[in-house]
């Protein structure tokens, strides 16, 4: 008698890969949402990069960026429109997003510093962004551009975005942790929920 045992068969990882070329901006993105935390980022930008960096390590997704713009002229187009690729990519990764838990959220510290994320991939835009930063740069990055990644997320995605630091002294760790508890916060949302199984998290009927 054999005791050979079957091969568990394994699920499909949701990926995206594409291309978003603007006159301001040339983006390449591969996602993987079941990955280990790989990532390979390029923007230009190096805070910018460190934020991503850790956003894919805490959320293990696995991540290829890379982002020419025209940092000559500002910040902004690179990163407005890396948000909007980034939450394309976790659109088209997710399909018609049946079997996900869609919400999720997560209380983040850093040291002396809380940040608070939940997201809610409902098929709708919405954001909200406190990062009670107040200087002007963190590193290289302009700091009033973390909104504007966050609303640029919502719009691809169409999910709801809400971040918030709840206190902090240093403004670097008010903005990490805020990617921190968003990372784990969207890893949350994305994952299958095993007691609903294939159902569309919604009575719409739609997302």
């Amino acid at each position: 008698m054999s005791t050979k045992k079957k091969a568990t068969p394994t699920a499909a990882k949701r990926t995206a890969e594409f291309a978003r070329n603007t006159t301001e901006t040339r983006i390449a993105i591969r996602l993987v949402i079941e990955g280990s935390g790989q990532y390979k980022v390029s923007t230009g930008i190096r805070f910018f990069d460190h934020m991503l960096e850790l956003f894919t390590r805490h959320g293990a997704f696995d991540l290829d960026l890379r982002c020419d713009g025209d940092l000559d002229v500002d910040q902004h187009h690179s990163v407005e429109d890396v948000g909007i690729a980034l939450g394309e990519a976790f659109d088209r990764a997710l399909g018609d997003k049946r079997g996900i838990l869609r919400a999720g959220y997560f209380v983040m510290p850093m040291d002396e510093t809380l940040a608070i994320a939940a997201v809610d991939l409902s098929g709708r835009t919405s954001f909200a962004v406190d990062t009670k930063v107040r200087t002007r740069l963190v590193g290289d990055l302009q700091t009033e551009l973390v909104t504007d990644f966050f609303e640029g997320f919502a719009r691809g995605a169409r999910a709801n975005v809400h971040v918030k630091t709840m206190y902090g002294r240093s403004n670097h760790h008010k903005i990490e942790a805020i990617f921190k508890a968003f990372a784990r916060a969207l890893r949350v949302a994305c994952s299958k929920d095993k007691q609903l199984g294939e159902m569309l998290p919604s009575t719409k009927g739609l997302l």
